[in-house]
């Protein structure tokens, strides 16, 4: 989910048909990256009958890979939504490709879902298979890509950021087909809360952790990792930065962790301003309440937007819960989530 692109430009470049019609100046300064890729490996379309390349020639597109548990695209998203408002009477047709990460989120339903809730109303190609994701050549949550009214890929961006150039190329690309007249030039102004808030990079010093046993990292409960088999764990007296450790009875999964019994905890040692743990219950499964307490005290004003101020929360479907925000100066801090019920499934911690 964090995938960063500074080192892998190289990566974009395609091979297809390179040409270079006539086109505005400013247009004209963006190099062609090679042909848009096919969009024909959709397994579903929403909010959209099925898109082509060739229809739409005449536009100007942006390609935006997500998967809806991810913190770093749910960050852009603000900027994306706020573009297609902004320039869809110009020109511009936006198009999420959702790609999913994690198993849950190939259930159409599941995407559905999210997509109303973060009022994604832009066309979006379920790319379940992968196809378009390869076609591409992407590696990234958040990736996009921008082609002109020609079908040529002009830009890519892969990772969160540089918002203000991405808007310009999407003036310039306008501009390019002919709508410049109609285009407002100042930028987009996003003011973003919740998930979508940009994060606090200046105090974030904890990575993404998956808690599968596949892709973790410092796990710290005696005896270590039990693969795929129910166990009894204890928490350590102490956690080092980055540390976790789990507590009751759990079965460690390849990518996630599932709670056998009531009262299963989850403690993480941690700096950042804000705390995600991507979880739910399992598929027809009741809701789980939960309790969040940070260096053992109630929340009070650190409280994310999926508790309230004394950690009260309840999973009730698998996405990204925002946990923890930091109000206040942003330090090193214990975070502990005990479930009251059986059942979920946590997949990952992400921070901001």
């Amino acid at each position: 989910m964090d995938q960063d692109a500074h080192d892998w430009n190289a990566l974009i470049m395609r091979a297809g048909r390179l040409f270079r019609p006539t086109m505005h100046p400013a247009a004209a300064q963006l190099p062609v990256e090679g042909g848009m890729p096919s969009l024909g490996g959709a397994t579903e379309w929403l909010n959209s009958e099925p898109l082509t390349v060739a229809g739409l020639r005449g536009s100007v597109a942006i390609v935006d890979f997500w998967t809806y548990t991810c913190i770093n695209w749910l960050r852009s998203l603000p900027y994306v939504r706020a573009w297609s408002e902004k320039y869809k009477d110009q020109g511009l047709v936006v198009i999420g490709v959702h790609a999913l990460e994690f198993p849950f989120e190939r259930d159409l339903d599941n995407v559905r879902r999210a997509a109303r809730d973060m009022r994604v109303e832009y066309p979006i190609a379920v790319d379940n298979d992968y196809v378009i994701w390869r076609a591409f050549g992407n590696h990234y949550w958040p990736a996009l890509y921008a082609a002109d009214a020609q079908g040529n890929i002009r830009y890519h961006k892969f990772g969160e950021g540089e918002y203000e150039q991405s808007e310009m190329v999407i003036q310039q690309l306008l501009a390019g087909a002919g709508a410049g007249a109609g285009i407002e030039p100042e930028l987009v102004s996003v003011d973003a809360d919740g998930a979508e808030a940009g994060a606090d990079w200046g105090n974030l010093r904890s990575p993404e952790n998956y808690v599968g046993y596949e892709r973790t990292g410092n796990f710290a409960s005696p005896g270590g990792v039990v693969p795929d088999q129910r166990r009894v764990y204890a928490a350590p007296a102490w956690l080092g930065l980055n540390h976790w450790a789990l507590s009751g009875d759990w079965t460690m999964e390849k990518g996630a962790i599932v709670l056998n019994e009531a009262g299963g905890r989850i403690a993480y040692r941690f700096h950042a301003r804000d705390l995600h743990l991507v979880m739910g219950p399992g598929a027809g499964q009741a809701p789980v309440r939960f309790r969040v307490v940070l260096d053992g005290e109630p929340l009070g004003a650190a409280y994310g937007i999926d508790v309230d101020d004394q950690g009260n929360g309840t999973a009730g479907e698998r996405r990204l819960y925002q946990l923890i925000r930091q109000r206040g100066p942003v330090t090193e801090r214990t975070f502990e989530i005990t479930f009251l019920d059986p059942g979920v499934h946590a997949y990952a911690f992400t921070f901001g």
